[in-house]
């Protein structure tokens, strides 16, 4: 028996490195490979091109704003997502797949379009900004200009961002005991109380899970905003593309920008799973 033993365990990890290997040669080919390479970019000349970034105000500038961004956006598609997924858990199963369907829509739209239909709802000659011209006297241009800064940036990226966090927060709130919602109701305690402190609690870990991926993606998202305002907002994304299409443009530099940004996603998404993690074994540890 004790013969038998190791070589099943060894055919146990032959079958998981099989299985394993075509993603893992997936993920060397589309990131290892190139994110050396922009490395080796990066370290030319003894890391001149980060210290020339870092030096420039324009980085910090970026900086900020991509930080400002992203926090915006994920904050708001928290909200959004939570009280969304809250009201789908609560419906029927048909017509919650239906409601979930109609939700991931925005998912499968490139940049340009999210950019072109805000523009057209939101912009100088909007249908929104025209209709609150007449109904309140707002000032249409200063109401459109709103949507070309970091803040108006967060409200268009939260059409998308919205999705990500139904499709990440409905599943839990789907599998929570609601009997425990039920016996604190039971014992007198309002509908809020009952999900600020009980529901909210325990969902906090897949809450800070979902909103560092959003803030992630909001942080180094690129197309709608260059769709959208072009230029006129310094964020890290957008100088990256606008290294990356000048000819001229300082390669050690640009792969410096480039790893600083993946590096700032990484932390980001780091730091959302690390707290989700020690939340969840702290609960099991209680139970």
């Amino acid at each position: 028996m004790s013969a038998v033993l190791p070589q099943s365990k060894l055919q146990d990890v032959g079958i998981r490195v099989l299985l394993t290997a075509p993603g893992m040669l997936v993920f060397a080919i589309f990131l290892l490979l190139p994110l050396g390479y922009v490395a080796v970019e990066a370290a030319e000349g003894q890391g001149r091109g980060l210290l020339l970034l870092v030096s420039s105000r324009s980085f910090w500038t970026g900086f900020l704003n991509s930080t400002v961004l992203g926090l915006s956006a994920a904050t708001l598609s928290l909200a959004l997502g939570l009280g969304v997924a809250l009201r789908l858990a609560r419906m029927g199963h048909a017509a919650r797949t239906i409601w979930l369907f109609v939700i991931a829509l925005p998912l499968t739209f490139s940049g340009l379009i999210v950019a072109y239909g805000f523009i057209l709802a939101f912009g100088r000659a909007g249908f929104v900004t025209l209709s609150l011209e007449v109904i309140a006297g707002v000032d249409p241009a200063a109401f459109s200009q709103a949507v070309y800064s970091p803040y108006g940036l967060a409200f268009v990226y939260a059409y998308y961002l919205v999705p990500r966090v139904v499709m990440t927060l409905t599943p839990v709130i789907l599998n929570f005991d609601h009997s425990q919602l039920a016996a604190a109701e039971s014992l007198g305690a309002s509908r809020r109380r009952t999900l600020v402190d009980i529901l909210l609690p325990q969902l906090y870990g897949p809450m800070m899970s979902a909103f560092a991926l959003v803030a992630a993606v909001a942080i180094g998202a690129y197309g709608t905003a260059l769709a959208l305002v072009g230029s006129q907002v310094n964020i890290l994304p957008l100088q990256l593309f606008t290294m990356v299409s000048d000819a001229g443009a300082d390669f050690a530099v640009t792969a410096s920008l480039g790893l600083v940004l993946t590096a700032l996603c990484s932390i980001v998404i780091g730091i959302g799973e690390w707290i989700g993690f020690n939340r969840a074994h702290r609960s099991r540890t209680d139970e």
